[in-house]
């Protein structure tokens, strides 16, 4: 019998798409394959991560031990803060230097284009060039040029990237949504207006766009800020526990699916 081909949007937002990994890890272990994945954002490089081949319990000490500090390089401020050359460099390495097209199932990797506000996927060429555009949070990240464009974090334009995996080949649709306002943030940086102001817009545009994903797995991470790098292990585990509870849910569309 024919099996359906499982497509995951994982989506942006921040430290709380570490999410994804635990959401990856519950999929794995109940035996429902992943053959396809488009991520927006945190999504993109924890999409590129898994597709490169890497263990998961290398992702997992991996992610545990990602702090700000390794990544951020400051500049002065113009396009951005952040120029992000260090985070290149970080993805080069754990993705082995690799090309989209390389990795183990098929990725596409979603950035905005700043200066047309159309959306840009990327399914070939370097990953590091690819996860770089995608992450760049406007005001935080200076914008990654590619082929003369100028390019931001892909959650500004499709937060879930369903429509995106669909069009990959997707039978079957399973997303994945982190983007919960924290209501309760602690704003007391620029970081945190940018970030905040962000989430309050994005949650708006995903509450006006119908989902058209088979499954929405919404992990309760809204407790921890976008930029909560420290609590990286609950963030995964919460990730996990949300998955496991919609594992019978994938299973039934599985088998409609099959008929």
């Amino acid at each position: 019998m024919d099996q359906p081909k499982i497509g995951l949007a994982l989506g942006a937002g921040g430290a709380r798409g570490f999410a994804h990994l635990g959401v990856i890890k519950a999929l794995v272990e109940a035996n429902i394959s992943i053959d396809l994945i488009a991520g927006s954002s945190m999504g993109a490089l924890v999409g590129c991560f898994y597709g490169v081949g890497q263990k998961m319990e290398d992702l997992y000490k991996l992610s545990t031990s990602f702090r700000r500090k390794y990544y951020l390089d400051f500049t002065v401020p113009k396009m951005g803060f952040i120029s992000g050359k260090r985070i290149k460099e970080f993805i080069q390495l754990f993705t082995h230097n690799k090309n989209i097209e390389e990795l183990n199932i098929p990725v596409a990797v979603v950035a905005t284009d700043l200066m047309n506000g159309e959306k840009v996927i990327f399914r070939e060429g370097p990953i590091s060039t690819a996860v770089r555009a995608s992450i760049s949070i406007p005001g935080i990240f200076v914008p990654e040029r590619v082929n003369g464009r100028l390019l931001v974090d892909g959650g500004v334009i499709d937060r879930v990237p369903v429509s995106v995996v669909k069009d990959m080949g997707a039978d079957i649709t399973i997303g994945v949504d982190v983007s919960h306002v924290k209501t309760d943030a602690d704003i007391s940086t620029i970081f945190d207006v940018i970030m905040q102001s962000i989430d309050i817009m994005q949650l708006e545009i995903v509450a006006h766009r119908e989902f058209t994903s088979d499954v929405m797995i919404r992990p309760h991470v809204e407790m921890y800020s976008t930029r909560a790098f420290t609590n990286i292990e609950e963030i995964i585990a919460i990730g996990e526990e949300e998955t496991k509870k919609m594992i019978p849910t994938i299973k039934k569309v599985i088998e409609d699916w099959k008929g």
